[in-house]
């Protein structure tokens, strides 16, 4: 057993070195290779992750931005209508008033035409009055003269 342990000591005598070399490739391997690659993928992570996120900030800021679009146009739409409508009620105002006064205008000429016809309706009659008078006068007269006062034939009257 002696021979088996002094082998066992040997060999690891032997392995020191090689322990050696594979902790300087191990700590080489961290410093050249591990931790600039960690880096670089770390790097490529924030990257990646930061273009996501600008990605979806720039997603939301485009939807924000087109709600207000959208509530800007059924302002601006609103207003169109309402001032269609304001034109549309002073139209009407300025329709019903001139209305108005062209009634009120016509209401006048038919009063005075009115009066106009009273007055000449008034003349006419007094004018038709007068001449049945002096008709029935000139009839009675000539029915009450004496038959020998007629004026004779072709004669002065």
């Amino acid at each position: 057993m002696d021979t088996t342990l002094q082998q066992s000591g040997q060999l690891l005598l032997d392995a020191i070195p090689t322990v050696v070399i594979l902790l300087l490739l191990y700590a080489i391997y961290q410093m050249l290779l591990r931790k600039p690659l960690e880096r670089v993928l770390a790097l490529r992570r924030e990257r990646t992750e930061g273009a996501v996120a600008k990605a979806r900030a720039d997603v939301a800021s485009a939807e924000s931005r087109t709600q207000e679009y959208e509530r800007k146009l059924r302002e601006a739409k609103l207003a169109v209508f309402q001032a269609q409508e304001a034109r549309r009620q002073q139209a009407q105002q300025m329709r019903a008033k001139a209305i108005a006064e062209v009634r009120q205008r016509v209401q006048e000429e038919i009063r005075q035409a009115r009066a106009a016809i009273e007055q000449d309706m008034a003349a006419a009659r007094a004018g038709l009055q007068s001449e049945a008078q002096q008709l029935a006068s000139d009839i009675i007269r000539n029915i009450l003269k004496p038959a020998g006062a007629a004026p004779a034939i072709g004669g002065p009257a």
